[in-house]
């Protein structure tokens, strides 16, 4: 699940909540590490001023980089084009 608000700050931040449904700390930490390496990408593709908060789910844990990388991707689409309206 993404989360996307403008801060009105003049840089982007994220901020990833991994819970200890999606495994234990080690599987947690390698989810973190995904999501660092995907938002890095993504942060300089959005508005400046805007806060980026991904919800990993459970089914984080066995997902591919590929497919977390997808998933974050179109679901930041997703948020962006529902901030708009």
């Amino acid at each position: 699940m993404v989360y996307l608000a403008q801060t009105g700050d003049a840089s982007s931040m994220a901020g990833f909540a991994v819970s200890r449904a999606v495994g234990g700390a080690v599987v947690r930490n390698r989810v973190k590490r995904r999501l660092r390496a995907i938002a890095a990408d993504l942060l300089p593709t959005l508005p400046a001023g805007t806060g980026l908060v991904v919800r990993a789910l459970p089914a984080s844990a066995s997902a591919s980089f590929a497919a977390l990388q997808r998933d974050v991707s179109d679901a930041a689409s997703s948020a962006q084009r529902k901030a708009r309206q």
